[in-house]
């Protein structure tokens, strides 16, 4: 069945509030350092009020994603949950506008739309506190069976594994996936989401999913080890192919017993690491969408990665399909 779209994700719609900080106001809010946590609206409302002057853009890891394969030409569509309010037409307005299909329902009666609030220190680490609101009423209603379907690569959020309703719309997504054929990739997210819910991701890892995308501390916490190859190998004899980001060292791609390692595209200064994983994703997944070499599809994510961390915001600022014709044209014409 020939696909009408390279990726269809799934996970939390939010708009992201991002400002500057240093690490002495995390420390009097009590924060921990590069990681993510779930808060309260009220908690982010008043956090808010604390933080520095911000950048207020759509954001949530799936959906930059997603936008990250439609910068680079590719054809996607996106499953998550808004209301029908200010925030909600910011976040559908900005991922239709660069080419993503979106047309989930909007909540009514409920929760406002999702943010997270973003403190950024200088050395370009994020820290999030999120209030999911609206994006916690995801539920297996809203997954659309013809965007799944449809999709050559079905990618999965795994932040999502914090809500009871959330997997069941994971199961119900890999369920038609399975049936059409149709391979699943999956972001284990946050080292901290991976610790509270280490047993249900590896088992749904081994029954489920073709592809897994993870940084070096999510890896080394799903296996709880400091070994990073006997833990890439680990994860090697579970799932049939992974992409593990290193920061500054790069990528590895392990693939049974195949190890492709993959350097970092330089940047001359790193502005804010938002979005960095979810970009390289995008990169890799266009890449397979394109049946291209795992190799290429590796480079592709660094050269997204690069662009999103040399400026403030978690989606392309500088169309990534015109950085792959300057920087991988020889692997990229037809």
């Amino acid at each position: 069945m020939t696909a009408r779209f390279d990726v269809t994700a799934i996970g939390n719609a939010i708009v992201d509030v991002i400002a500057q900080c240093d690490d002495a106001f995390l420390a009097a809010e009590g924060l921990n350092k590069n990681s993510m946590q779930l808060i309260t609206q009220e908690h982010s409302a008043s956090l808010y009020t604390r933080m520095g002057q911000a950048l207020e853009t759509s954001g949530g890891s799936a959906g930059n994603t997603v936008a990250g394969v439609g910068s680079f030409g590719g054809r996607a569509a996106f499953i998550g949950k808004v209301a029908n309010d200010q925030l909600g037409d910011i976040f559908a307005h900005e991922i239709k506008a660069i080419g993503v299909h979106f047309d989930v329902p909007r909540l009514v009666d409920g929760p406002a739309s999702g943010s997270s609030l973003i403190n950024v220190t200088p050395d370009g680490a994020r820290t999030m506190c999120t209030f999911l609101g609206a994006a916690n009423e995801l539920t297996p209603d809203d997954i659309e069976p013809a965007l799944i379907e449809g999709a050559a690569l079905v990618y999965l959020e795994g932040y999502l594994f914090d809500l009871a309703q959330a997997r069941a719309a994971f199961a119900k997504a890999a369920g038609l996936a399975r049936a059409n054929g149709r391979k699943i990739a999956l972001t284990l997210s946050d080292a901290f989401m991976v610790e509270r819910h280490r047993d249900a991701l590896l088992g749904f890892i081994r029954s489920q999913i073709d592809l897994v995308f993870a940084n070096e501390s999510e890896l080394l916490s799903l296996y709880q080890t400091t070994d990073f190859d006997g833990a890439a190998s680990r994860l090697a004899s579970e799932v049939p192919m992974a992409a593990v980001t290193r920061g500054a060292a790069g990528s590895v791609v392990v693939c049974g017993n195949d190890r492709i390692a993959v350097e970092a595209v330089p940047v001359d200064r790193i502005v804010d690491t938002t979005g960095a994983g979810d970009q390289y994703a995008a990169g890799f997944l266009f890449g397979m969408a394109q049946e291209k070499p795992l190799e290429v599809c590796a480079r592709l994510g660094a050269l997204a990665a690069a662009e999103v961390i040399s400026h403030y915001g978690p989606r392309p600022q500088t169309a990534l399909k015109d950085l792959a014709t300057a920087h991988i044209a020889e692997d990229w014409g037809d």
